[in-house]
């Protein structure tokens, strides 16, 4: 992608970090979709408050798959939705992509409907946003998952340091796996899926040089950037499918990195247990033992990135008139990634992993653990 700046170095570099799981940025202001949605502007409703609303317009517009893809397009809704409760926003607004060819004419719909500030949502958006930007210096945008260099003086990207949260999930994968098998993919092979893979595999690499152990990952390769990709965001038979293969293969743990395609995963992995398997699943971006609560008894834990905080920071910072373009990085140690509760699996996971991760969890945030020291297995 042309607009493409060495996306993984930007997020190492940057110097701008906020506060995502606090609900409110310290400075300014955490890949993923569903069935077929309509194009037409949705104006959400809430609770008519009390006071006069702030004349003020907050327009997302989604990557294909639908703003119910109980993934990153609805986190990051959530986080517009707070915002006009939060800050009693008179209107907002958002437009679905079900394919690229919307998504510059979604956002110049909002350009022409006066939106205070827009969000897009998604890697797949930063040229379209890029161009839009730049042919509207005055327009303020937010997009998820994506930054510019040089920076554009009115785009603020929220990107994260997933691979930090993920290192933990592959050890704690390790940990569990009984088979010594385990498996992911992806929807597109773009940086923001490839970092859940990258620090997935650097975790298990990990666990195995600590504990002498050669658990085995299925589906990605970080060294060679090779792995199992389905090709989009939105097929949740692909997700079936590839589920089915890594289970014939041995996985006992699957992680999917590709929206509503893991609900597709999610599924097989429940029908292999109604058949004597015992196979476990990693969910991602928000946490979907919640979002996706039928499928509780099979979720062992979801990599977390706070989009919600981040797009409210965002909408904050337009309101206020902090807005600054640049990159706003989302990490461990500000909370803006991590490891969700592990709900059915509370008490099955022995307490001294979760000792281990959590020991974990400190070196990466101190520096002593650096992620892309694991990305290659040690002897």
């Amino acid at each position: 992608m042309r607009t493409t700046r060495a996306l993984v170095g930007l997020l190492a570099t940057a110097s701008i970090v906020f506060a995502a799981c606090s609900g409110a940025a310290t400075t300014a202001p955490s890949a993923s979709p569903s069935e077929a949605p309509s194009t037409a502007p949705s104006t959400a409703p809430s609770e008519a408050p009390s006071a006069t609303p702030v004349a003020f317009k907050a327009c997302e517009v989604s990557d294909t798959g639908g703003i119910d893809d109980k993934g990153f397009n609805q986190n990051a809704w959530e986080g517009v939705q707070n915002a006009q409760k939060e800050f009693n926003l008179s209107e907002i607004k958002f437009l679905e992509s079900t394919a690229e060819t919307d998504y510059a004419r979604n956002i110049q719909t909002f350009i022409d409907e006066k939106c205070d500030i827009i969000i897009t949502v998604g890697f797949l958006l930063g040229d379209a946003t890029k161009a839009a930007a730049e042919a509207n210096p005055n327009q303020k945008f937010a997009i998820v998952d994506f930054a510019y260099d040089p920076p554009l003086p009115n785009v603020a990207g929220i990107v994260f340091q997933i691979d930090e949260a993920t290192f933990l999930a592959g050890y704690l994968s390790a940990g569990m796996s009984k088979t010594g098998i385990v498996g992911t993919y992806g929807g597109i092979n773009i940086p923001p899926v490839t970092q859940f893979m990258d620090g997935y595999a650097a975790g298990i690499n990990y666990y195995n040089k600590q504990k002498g152990t050669k658990v085995k990952l299925l589906g990605w390769d970080p060294v060679k950037k090779q792995g199992s990709f389905t090709g989009d965001f939105s097929d949740t038979a692909k997700g079936r499918q590839q589920a089915e293969g890594f289970i014939q293969e041995g996985a006992d743990i699957i992680m999917a990195v590709a929206g509503p395609v893991g609900l597709g995963s999610m599924a097989a992995v429940q029908d292999a247990n109604k058949s004597g398997n015992n196979v476990m699943f990693i969910g991602v971006d928000v946490d979907q033992a919640l979002s996706a609560p039928e499928y509780q008894d099979i979720m062992l834990t979801s990599i977390m990135k706070r989009i919600d905080n981040g797009v409210k920071g965002a909408i904050k910072a337009a309101l206020d008139g902090t807005f600054k373009g640049g990159v706003l990085v989302n990490t461990l140690a500000n909370e803006g990634v991590g490891l969700a509760p592990f709900h059915s699996f509370e008490d099955k996971v022995p307490a001294d992993l979760k000792a281990e991760i959590d020991a974990t969890k400190a070196k990466i945030i101190s520096g002593e653990i650096k992620i892309a020291d694991w990305l290659a297995p040690q002897s």
